[in-house]
């Protein structure tokens, strides 16, 4: 659906598709699930944040009340925290592309 859209267009609907195919009908992910979406989709993020206490509070809020269920919002936002604070971003800053 994308085929022409911009890179940034790409990327979320990637985002949106990868959450989709893993939510359940209602559209949601349990705890449980969001934390084993992001250990294995995200792993280059989150790889050697586990000391850091954000991160730690993060994966702790994740552990915690698995009843209750994460949305695409709130899956996002999980998303731009752990971004933010990941090491593996400043290796991205540092890339420089030619076009």
């Amino acid at each position: 659906a994308l085929g022409k859209g911009s890179d940034l267009e790409k990327a979320f609907a990637t985002v949106a598709l990868v959450y989709n195919n893993n939510a359940d009908t209602e559209g949601k992910l349990s705890r449980a699930e969001t934390k084993s979406l992001l250990q294995t989709q995200f792993w280059h993020f989150i790889q050697g944040q586990e000391n850091k206490p954000k991160y730690q509070e993060i994966i702790s809020d994740l552990d915690e009340e698995p009843e209750n269920k994460i949305d695409f919002e709130d899956f996002m936002m999980t998303l731009v925290m752990l971004t933010l604070m990941s090491d593996f971003l400043q290796e991205i800053k540092n890339v420089k592309t030619t076009k």
